[in-house]
């Protein structure tokens, strides 16, 4: 689901939303397209980055933040945690998870929507996508190649076409 050439973003955040601690990666995706090392007070410009890109709103319970955002062209699934206090009182409020979207898995997602899939529909596409037989589809799903087919069938209908290479072509799109 995510891309493996690059590692999550990872930074802990205090009640006014200040980093405490981060990963490199976190500054990096934050900071884009700027170098972290050329902003005078890094602090305060990701405190403000946070509060401008992440936020998503403030309600009576605490903070929600966005699930996904932009870094340059790059798109970023966003996981918040929100932290409790054990002990000592603590100044920390969340964590922010941040991994990188494949673009694939993001057109796949609009594609879900785009058609109403339902989450497994949307497994079996992706696994096409992939080269994988119906069999192969089976196995990694644990269903019958039979419930594949059936899977495909549906999609086949909810996309107007009526071959595999159809659902491939309205994923895929009109070649450039």
């Amino acid at each position: 689901m995510f891309s493996g050439n690059s590692q999550p973003g990872f930074l802990l955040l205090d009640k006014s939303l200040g980093p405490v601690a981060s990963n490199h990666e976190a500054i990096q995706i934050l900071t884009y397209p700027n170098l972290p090392e050329r902003i005078k007070r890094i602090d305060v410009f990701l405190a403000d980055k946070i509060r401008a890109s992440l936020v998503s709103r403030q309600s009576s319970n605490g903070l929600d933040f966005v699930k996904e955002f932009k870094s340059g062209k790059r798109r970023y699934f966003c996981r918040s945690f929100r932290l409790d206090t054990v002990g000592k009182t603590s100044s920390l409020q969340a964590a922010l998870l941040f991994e990188r979207c494949s673009s694939g898995t993001t057109a796949l997602a609009q594609i879900g929507q785009d058609f109403e899939l339902t989450h497994r529909e949307q497994e079996t596409v992706e696994f096409l996508i992939q080269g994988l037989t119906s069999k192969e589809i089976a196995l990694r799903m644990k269903i019958s190649p039979n419930t594949v087919k059936a899977f495909l069938r549906i999609v086949m209908v909810k996309m107007g076409v009526s071959t595999r290479s159809g659902i491939l072509g309205k994923v895929i799109g009109p070649a450039g």
